[in-house]
C-alpha cells in the first residue's frame, strides 16, 4: 500500500475506532468482544483499503462490522462461552447520585434486554435507532429489502419490550398506569 493511502487508513482508524467499538458493544453487549470485533473490522478494512470508495467509507465500515459480528456469533465456540461478568462503571463526581443510579439502572436494563433480542433484529434496532440510519440505509447495510428492515424493526421492538417487561415487572406496571 502506498504511504498516502496507509496514512489515510491510519487517520480513519484513529477517528472512527471509538465509533466502531460503541456500535460493536451495542451489538454484542461485551466490551472485550466489542474490542475484538473492532480490531477484526479494521483488519478487514485495511486489507481492502485500496478498493474502498472514500465517499462511502463509513457505510462500508458499518457493513464490515455487521458481517464480522454475524460471522463471530455463528461460531459454535462463541455460543458456549458465558459472558455474564460486568466491569465497574467509573464515577462522575458532579452527577446527582440518585440520577446517576437511575441512568445506570436504565442503561443496564436496556442492554440486558437488547442482548435477548435475536441477532438480526438487534442489528436492525442498533442501526435504525442508535446509529439513526434511514430504512434504506439499514437495508443497504444488511443487504436486505426495506420491508424486511421494517418487519425486523417491529418484531425487534416487540421483543425488546417483552424482555424489559420480563426483566422488570414493576416498570411494565408503571408504564401501563401511565398509558391509561
Amino acid at each position: 500500500m502506498r504511504a498516502e493511502r496507509e496514512q489515510e487508513f491510519r487517520e480513519f482508524a484513529a477517528a472512527r475506532a471509538l465509533w466502531l467499538r460503541r456500535s460493536a458493544y451495542l451489538l454484542c453487549g461485551d466490551w472485550h468482544f466489542a474490542e475484538d470485533l473492532t480490531q477484526n473490522t479494521l483488519l478487514k478494512l485495511y486489507r481492502a483499503w485500496k478498493r474502498v470508495n472514500m465517499s462511502t467509507v463509513d457505510s462500508y465500515a458499518r457493513k464490515t462490522l455487521l458481517r464480522v459480528w454475524l460471522d463471530e456469533s455463528r461460531r459454535p465456540w462463541r455460543r458456549a462461552e458465558r459472558r455474564d461478568g460486568s466491569l465497574p462503571e467509573t464515577g462522575d463526581d458532579t452527577a446527582d447520585p440518585a440520577e446517576a443510579g437511575l441512568r445506570s439502572w436504565s442503561r443496564e436494563l436496556l442492554l440486558r434486554a437488547l442482548s435477548e433480542v435475536p441477532p438480526k433484529q438487534r442489528a436492525v434496532l442498533v442501526l435504525r435507532y442508535w446509529e439513526d440510519l434511514s430504512i434504506a440505509e439499514v437495508a443497504a447495510a444488511l443487504g436486505c429489502s426495506e420491508g424486511t428492515v421494517k418487519s425486523q424493526a417491529s418484531r425487534g421492538l416487540e421483543n425488546l419490550r417483552a424482555a424489559i417487561t420480563t426483566s422488570d415487572p414493576d416498570l411494565a406496571s408503571t408504564a401501563a398506569r401511565r398509558s391509561e
